[in-house]
């Protein structure tokens, strides 16, 4: 039996004798619920899903409501953002986009590669002492999502810079065809054109300024 399956039927077993749980119970069974649709669920449904929105052109937002052995109701929205529907928790950060040139890059012909690059990116876990896991098969999405969790408006004044620009800031690096160097994220800019150990760098530098005791590890999940 799982450490959840335990805690739900400890909830049960309360409810059947009339006795009311501490609160720190039902807050745990929360938090394993919540890691579990974060870790397991979300991936799944993010690799089956998004190939299938991918033909829609416009914002929407679709809220799943589920009950134990009930089908499953999906509403959509066009007016809401999920930070605007009360109550509502975001598990998965708002997708960052990469800033656009605009301009399709040249054509490139094929060509056979000088090396096999069996790994181009060992990817990036991030914990927080609250017990927080950022853990995506991309490093950039952990990376945006440690930082959004820190707080965006509080990067600047670590002070980390590159080519003359924050690395979380309101200013926009002029586009190149071909290259993105910044994510944009609920309105900032954030440097993105970056190796994975300047990212684990940057996340030690900032840990260190706000003293956050962050555990930086590389690695995909499985």
């Amino acid at each position: 039996m799982s450490k959840l399956e335990k805690l739900y039927s400890i909830i049960e077993n309360s409810r059947d004798v009339g006795v009311k749980l501490p609160e720190d119970v039902i807050q745990q069974v929360e938090e394993l619920e919540e890691n579990i649709i974060k870790e397991e669920i979300l991936p799944a449904l993010s690799d089956d899903i998004a190939p299938r929105l991918e033909p829609i052109k416009r914002d929407l937002v679709l809220v799943v409501e589920y009950h134990p052995g009930e089908p499953i109701s999906v509403a959509l929205s066009r007016k809401a953002k999920i930070s605007e529907i009360i109550d509502a928790k975001t598990l998965t950060p708002r997708s960052s986009k990469p800033v656009s040139s605009g301009e399709a890059p040249p054509e490139i012909p094929p060509h056979k590669p000088s090396k096999q690059v069996k790994n181009p990116t060992k990817g990036l876990r991030v914990t927080f002492t609250d017990g927080t896991v950022i853990w995506h098969r991309q490093a950039i999405d952990t990376f945006i999502e440690t930082l959004r969790k820190i707080g965006l408006s509080r990067i600047p004044q670590v002070g980390i810079t590159h080519m003359g620009y924050n690395l979380v800031g309101k200013k926009k690096r002029p586009p190149v065809p071909g290259h993105i160097w910044q994510h944009e994220c609920d309105g900032w800019f954030i440097y993105s054109n970056i190796s994975n150990g300047t990212k684990i760098q940057h996340l030690k530098e900032i840990s260190k300024f706000y003293r956050l005791n962050l555990k930086i590890e590389e690695g995909k999940p499985q």
